[in-house]
């Protein structure tokens, strides 16, 4: 068998025994994935996924990341060049280099993620090696034209309750309102995503803004048309079901600058060549304004930061952004998130959730800030620390300071859409591991923790994504 029942649970016998008890009581909870980076379009027009390759390999991070390193070049995978470039077709080969490089993947969540899904959704329970590679590529080939597993099917039989994609400012939201008219009662919402045309170090920022401009009808050449702009994107994305929205950048910093100041700020920006300094302070000055709209309009405000993006720069010339290279940096919350804190950090009716790739910040820092602000939550571990070890360090660095109830439940963030359930199951037998442990050491009642499970599980998240 590929999926043992006790995995990722402690080896004395008696927590895990704790464990297996919490875990049989949230195993099967709807699921709620609140953010993340599914295709709309396979939810709009629910056509079969067209073969193994392009449903495990393409479009996985953490998969073409591992191969990449190894020397396997992205065209041997099939992923598309900017310069439309020769790259391989051929699934089936695409596939046999991903089953001869298997082994590299020991020991990563990116086995138990592709391992739960082979057996869980095509009933495959053999390793996956260079010589079943054709045997276990055909059984999914074959599986994949059923109508059990197409996009809607699947999303059903997952147990889904709700996924949120996510999509840039300038998106027309097609698909989303594809899935609203079809009848379909998969409850499928948008996150608006401005970082295009709010990060002027974005490729293409000038003609965004110009888009931006004729989307809305606003006057982008002032600081008070701009806002105006996003304020009615943001309603257009409202009204197809988001609520929240999500900025990348690269650092946490924050600015609160007053109105004259921000014009000014602006009308440099407009003028193109800014500085590095000026760029990261008007994307500071654009988090506080976005907070400032949550206000208004209710939108969640996530802030995922500290990633060094396209690290690569050959790989982001010839391949684009969003290609496996990105770094976690060093981030300093305490300074950096001060002046939005300082506008509305003590509004009860605001979220804003703050995310890390710097896991030294979440004892440090991150814990203490959203154990105090009341519009504060921490959001769980994401990227690079979504492994089971980085799960359970999360628990132990933030649980003493901010408590369970100051995060926000789990939160796949993913491209690939049949490791959702292995993801979430993995994010629950942690969670059970690490209760299961505070009521061996008699520092929680089991029913106490049987609760915090639950609500780990489920409905912390779907009350701070108002899902």
């Amino acid at each position: 068998m590929l999926l043992h029942d006790d995995r990722l649970f402690p080896a004395d016998p008696v927590t895990r025994g704790i464990a297996r008890r919490l875990f049989a009581t949230v195993r099967d909870l709807p699921i709620i994935s609140p953010h993340g980076h599914t295709d709309p379009r396979w939810y709009a027009e629910d056509n079969a996924f067209p073969d193994p390759a392009t449903l495990f390999v393409k479009p996985d991070h953490y998969i073409f990341r591992m191969l990449y390193s190894q020397g396997v070049r992205l065209e041997q995978l099939g992923i598309n060049r900017k310069d439309s470039g020769e790259v391989e077709t051929d699934p089936r080969k695409i596939w046999q280099l991903f089953a001869d490089h298997w082994h590299l993947f020991r020991g990563t969540p990116t086995r138990l993620w592709f391992e739960h899904a082979a057996s869980t959704v095509f009933g495959i329970n053999e390793r996956l090696t260079p010589e079943n590679a054709d045997k276990i590529y055909d059984r999914i080939a074959a599986k994949l034209e059923e109508p059990e597993l197409r996009p809607r099917a699947l999303f059903e039989r997952f147990n889904i309750e709700a996924i949120s994609t996510t999509e840039g400012a300038l998106d027309d939201l097609r698909w989303h309102d594809m899935v609203r008219s079809s009848g379909w009662g998969g409850k499928v919402v948008t996150a608006y995503r401005p970082d295009s045309v709010v990060d002027p170090e974005f490729e293409g920022f000038s003609d965004n803004l110009e888009k931006l401009g004729e989307l809305t009808g606003e006057d982008i050449g002032s600081w008070t048309g701009y806002l105006a702009a996003h304020r009615k994107r943001r309603a257009y994305f409202k009204e197809r079901g988001a609520t929240s929205s999500d900025h990348g950048h690269a650092t946490a910093r924050t600015a609160n600058l007053s109105d004259a100041d921000a014009e000014k700020l602006y009308a440099k920006i407009l003028k193109g060549k800014v500085s590095a300094k000026d760029a990261d302070l008007f994307r500071g000055q654009m988090l506080t304004e976005m907070a400032k709209m949550s206000l208004d309009d209710g939108l969640v405000l996530q802030i995922h930061p500290g990633s060094h993006r396209n690290h690569n720069a050959a790989l982001f010339e010839h391949f684009g952004r969003d290609m496996g290279s990105d770094i976690p940096t060093q981030t300093n919350y305490v300074e950096a998130l001060k002046p939005l804190l300082d506008a509305v950090g003590n509004e009860p009716n605001l979220t804003v959730i703050a995310f890390t790739l710097d896991e030294t910040a979440y004892s440090r820092e991150l814990a203490p800030l959203a154990g105090h602000y009341p519009a504060l939550r921490l959001g769980p571990g994401w990227w690079f620390l979504d492994a089971p070890e980085a799960m359970l360090r999360f628990r132990e660095l933030t649980t003493e300071t901010a408590g369970f109830y100051n995060t926000v439940g789990f939160n796949d963030d993913t491209r690939a859409y049949l490791s959702i359930p292995a993801r979430h199951d993995v994010a629950r037998r942690v969670d059970c591991a690490y209760l299961a442990k505070l009521v061996a050491e008699h520092r929680l009642e089991e029913d106490e923790a049987a609760q915090v499970a639950h609500d780990l599980a489920y409905r912390l998240a779907k009350e701070a994504y108002k899902l």
